[in-house]
């Protein structure tokens, strides 16, 4: 039962990542036909962030209120329903009001279902988790290119990633029963419980004050910030700094993208030999190198290959710190803190990246692996005094970080 469930959780998150990559793919062809200012994209993307961080900031307590399976249930319903929306849509009022429920939704089911993993399975199965989202984000422009190419409009691509949605949806409904059996499966443990050395975080009621919660909150985000950084400005570095062509340098990019989706997958094999923080050190340090490859006055050859690492080192640090917020923290306010966490992280992507255009427009892009590196090491240093308050100073006693069973 608890690896059928694994598969319903999967293809959740794939329905995550299918409507992320859209309104980029399509919104060419929906800016000629409302007659919209390029730079309403932007504006769209910023509401459906803002639903995205404020559902998070809450789902702490609408998860303990109605359950992680009826929150993802109508969460889904409302993302199905918003992507319906913009296939309807009149006007652009209209999907700026579709783009509310659809950033709500998205924030809802990405806290939720990243809590119960962390809370019910082993950290491989966030990895994967995170892998299948990289394959929702890959196929929702996919599906998008194929309808445009077909000489159909967008609103047809929209229009089949919301049925896509609302197949989800079903099944969802039809398997909420299994959400509180699988979690109260004795087949089915969660990770061991952090032994408090120090019982005066055991009983703290708001969250915040548990001690390196402020420290982890920092390191996602600036792990946010410099993953959605690379991938909005690397290619106009390539371009303007590398004298690359503008399809060479959007191919380069995409190895940027495959190293993290390839790199989350390999994690998932890896996790199980090696504990979640021994994966978030190495990752960063390999991300720092990467980093470090895109600024050293080296051949363009080596920008790919700095890509590449920055990609691959990125890849654990993420679903490894997600997997560790029980742990860490204590199952008491996991949920609560794991939608901070997710908050904080959209705020990241979507404050930072364009934080850098504006330094950039008045400089030059050449300020983007430095950029890049600081993100990259401001992360480093927070995990590691997160470390030291929580594991070297008695807070948690030293033990596997993978302790779960399935």
């Amino acid at each position: 039962m608890a690896t059928f469930f694994l598969v319903i959780i999967y293809l959740a998150f794939i329905s995550l990542g299918l409507p992320d990559s859209l309104l980029g793919v399509s919104w060419s062809l929906m800016q000629s036909e409302f007659g919209a200012p390029l730079e309403t994209a932007g504006l769209l993307f910023m509401t459906i962030a803002g639903g995205t961080i404020i559902s998070s900031f809450v789902s702490g307590a609408v998860l303990k209120r109605f359950g992680t399976g009826m929150v993802t249930f109508f969460s889904c319903l409302m993302t199905a329903g918003a992507l319906l929306g913009f296939h309807f849509a009149p006007s652009i009022i209209w999907l700026f009001l579709c783009a509310i429920p659809l950033g709500l939704g998205a924030g809802a089911v990405d806290s939720g279902l990243n809590n119960y993993v962390a809370s019910h399975y082993k950290a491989h199965h966030m990895s994967w988790l995170h892998c299948f989202w990289g394959v929702g984000a890959t196929l929702g422009p996919v599906i998008m290119a194929q309808f445009i190419s077909g000489n159909h409009s967008w609103r047809s691509g929209y229009l089949a990633i919301a049925g896509l949605q609302f197949a989800l949806v079903v099944i969802l409904f039809l398997t909420l029963p299994l959400w509180k059996k699988v979690s109260g499966n004795s087949h089915v443990n969660t990770p061991v419980e952090p032994e408090y050395i120090n019982n005066e975080d055991s009983i703290i009621q708001k969250p915040l004050q548990i001690r390196g919660v402020k420290l982890s909150l920092i390191a996602f985000l600036f792990y946010c910030g410099a993953e959605a950084t690379v991938g909005l400005w690397g290619s106009s570095f390539l371009v303007n700094v590398k004298d690359l062509s503008v399809d060479v340098a959007a191919k380069w990019v995409s190895f940027y993208y495959g190293g993290i989706t390839v790199g989350r997958f390999i994690t998932g094999f890896i996790t199980l030999k090696i504990g979640n923080r021994t994966l978030i050190r190495m990752g960063q340090i390999i991300a720092l190198v990467g980093a470090a490859l895109l600024f050293l006055p080296l051949p363009a050859t080596f920008s790919l290959v700095g890509f590449i690492l920055v990609g691959l080192g990125l890849a654990p640090i993420f679903p490894c710190m997600l997997h560790e917020t029980p742990i860490r923290f204590g199952k008491k306010h996991s949920g609560t803190i794991m939608g901070y966490q997710m908050a904080v992280a959209y705020t990241g992507s979507t404050f930072l990246p364009p934080l850098l255009g504006f330094v950039a427009a008045r400089s030059t892009i050449g300020i983007f692996p430095f950029v890049i590196a600081g993100f990259i090491a401001i992360m480093l240093l927070g995990s590691e005094r997160l470390n030291a308050k929580l594991y070297n100073n008695g807070r948690i006693s030293e033990q596997n970080d993978n302790s779960t069973v399935m």
